[in-house]
This record gives C-alpha cells, structure tokens and sequence, in this order.
C-alpha cells in the first residue's frame, strides 16, 4: 500500500490518529515516492515519533525502532553473536571431534579438518538481529525510525550514512548484505546537537513546531473527543499564552492532551484563573515554570479570554 497523492496522505494519517499540516504531508509523501530518509527535527513532544508511527499503521508496515543514545555503536544497533549457543556447539564439536579427524593421517591434515568447521561458528543461526540487521533483512517494506540520533556519538552518524546510501551492510565473518526492501526512514532530532551536512543531504527536512491554534484544536477534538469544543478553545488559547513566555520546557502537544484528559477526569466544563492555578503542574515540569506562570496569571487570563 502507497500514498497516492498529499491529500491522500492526510486522510490516511488522520484515520492512524496523526491530524498533520500540508506541509507535514508533502515531505512524507516526497519521501516515500522517492525513497529518501526524512530528518524530523523540533521540539520535544511536537509528534516526531509519533509521525513516524502513524505511517507505519496507515500503509500497515511494520515498525522497527532503533532508540539512540551516548555510547550506542554498530554491533548494538546492527547484530551481535549468540555466544551461549556458540558455546553449546562447541561442546557437541568435542564430541564429534573424534569422528572429523578420523580421516587424518597427520596434523596438519588434522588441522585442516578442524579449519573446515571454523564457518559453523559464525554463520547467520548464531546472530541475534538488531534493529538495523532486522530492517535490511525483513522481506516486506518497513518503516525504520531512528530516534533521538542526535543523542548518538559522531562516529555512529557517520557509520548511518552509509547505510542510508546503499541500505546494506557488512558483516565481517558472513559478507555484505543489502536490503531486500528498501525502507521508509525518519531520524528523529531535539536538537541536542547539531547534525552533520552529509547527514541533511541525504534526507528530506522536515520542521515540526509547535501547532498553530486551529490545528492543535483539531487533534485534541480528535484524541478527546468527549470534551467540549468550548473548553478546548479556551485551553488552547492558554497554552499558546504560556508558550510566549521563555520558559525551560513550553508545554508541547502532549501536554496539551495531558491537561485535556485531566480535565474531563475532574469533570470540569469552564476554564478559570483559578482552574489553570490548580492544574498547572499537568503542562509544567519545572517549579521555575509554574511561577514564572504563576506570576503572570493575570496578563495570560486576560489574554486568553478567561
């Protein structure tokens, strides 16, 4: 199954539960026509993951996630060998070492012989896959999310760009193996760290910011639709207040959902001065945040209409 045009790409990703903008749709269309990786930067809780997530439910692929962090390296993001299983066969080897060398005349026939089984030990039966051997490997097309690579070390960037290339790699005891379907890639950023040129040259761009107001209304109608239209427009219209402020973390979409449930949870219909004061601590994670709000109650319920 394939996107067939932009418009088709919103519906399908808003019957996955991903309410997107044009702009959204036209790279994750782009990308999927012509094969390339996406590189999804922004905030933190804006739907980068999440992004990722709805086209592999809306084109039914399978989703194989690589989670980056410091110190990640190739063996733990492509294989590493079953050396218990390894073990075990080298004991069932003891056992059949008399029958190998049973046609040696001398040692260096006998070393031969044994030479021979070395391959048994590192062939595919004793490799345990991880994410980026699974998706070379996987017969079907897949989505691949590499998340967070900016929290990985330079010298896993530059082992990816590799792989983004010519979606194959090599193991060194086996040979080189390409990629029976090319993948659907996104590589997710915070920007912790700014990522490498070769990088961006080989993916499409993609910004995801925070929503403006009619878009954010639309996906908390979606996520809770057993919220008044009223309320959400009052919440949103906070949120969008406190985000002006220069905080350590703006309250993000997830928040935004967050602070919706748990006001449909309190059973609460009209958004006050003293509603935001109360439940604050739902979209604020820092004491400095709720009161610089805090301080700022009066200018940001005048501004919201509460």
């Amino acid at each position: 199954m394939m996107f067939q045009n932009i418009e088709d790409t919103k519906i399908q990703l808003e019957k996955a539960g991903y309410i997107c903008s044009e702009s959204i749709a036209t790279v994750v269309f782009l990308a999927i026509a012509t094969q390339k990786p996406v590189l999804v930067e922004g905030p933190a809780g804006v739907g980068k993951t999440q992004l990722a997530k709805a086209v592999s439910q809306a084109l039914g692929h399978k989703l194989i996630r690589l989670q980056c962090y410091e110190g990640l390296d190739e063996a733990k993001a492509l294989y590493e060998w079953e050396y218990a299983k390894q073990l075990l066969y080298t004991q069932i080897m003891k056992d059949k070492l008399s029958e190998i060398l049973a046609g040696a005349s001398n040692l260096s026939e006998a070393v031969d012989l044994i030479a021979n089984q070395e391959d048994a030990f590192f062939s595919e039966r004793f490799i345990q896959p991880r994410p980026l051997l699974e998706v070379i490997s996987t017969k079907d097309t897949s989505v691949l999310l590499i998340d967070e690579v900016d929290k990985s070390d330079p010298e896993f960037e530059a082992f990816l760009l590799e792989l983004l290339s010519d979606f194959q790699i090599t193991i060194p005891e086996i040979g080189t193996k390409k990629a029976v379907k090319i993948p659907i890639v996104f590589l997710t950023s915070n920007n912790y760290r700014d990522m490498s040129d070769a990088l961006k040259r080989r993916c499409l761009h993609l910004f995801i910011d925070y929503p403006d107001r009619e878009l954010e209304f639309e996906i908390v109608r979606l996520k809770i639709p057993q919220i008044e239209k009223t309320l959400i427009k009052k919440l949103i219209n906070t949120i969008h207040e406190i985000r002006s402020f220069d905080l350590k973390k703006k309250p993000c979409i997830s928040e935004t959902l967050d602070w919706a449930q748990a006001l449909v949870v309190l059973q609460i219909s009209e958004l006050s001065p003293d509603v935001v004061r109360k439940t604050l601590n739902v979209i604020c994670k820092y004491k400095t945040d709720t009161d610089l709000i805090l301080d700022n109650m009066d200018v940001i319920s005048k501004k919201a209409g509460l």
